[in-house]
């Protein structure tokens, strides 16, 4: 367990990892539902969480080869898990999923 409640929220379309989203409407829509959906659970299950925490993983840190964002109810148990879940900057690491909707918004809408 890494923290108080963890879900996964996994699309059905095959979509590797981050990377392979762009700025189209399709990938923007599908993050926001992803993002929507977690939301839901976590205020369901977990209303009185500290903090709720969603993202993603990019490579070369992903350790499984299909989309998925991580939906935390914090804190982190034990804390030190927390580490897995870091953002790396440009090297990569852990991306919120409000930052990822920021980089993939269709230009038509900036």
């Amino acid at each position: 367990m890494a923290s108080v409640r963890h879900y996964l929220v996994i699309p059905i379309e095959h979509i590797p990892t981050v990377n392979d989203l762009q700025r189209r409407s399709e990938d923007f829509a599908l993050v926001s539902h992803m993002l929507n959906v977690g939301q839901s659970l976590l205020q369901r299950d977990a209303p009185n969480a500290e903090h709720h925490r969603f993202g993603f993983h990019q490579p070369p840190f992903n350790s499984v080869n299909h989309l998925h964002l991580h939906c935390f109810a914090l804190p982190f148990t034990p804390r030190w898990k927390a580490i897995k879940y870091l953002s790396l900057g440009p090297f990569g690491g852990f991306i919120e999923a409000g930052k990822l909707l920021e980089r993939i918004k269709p230009i038509s809408s900036l």
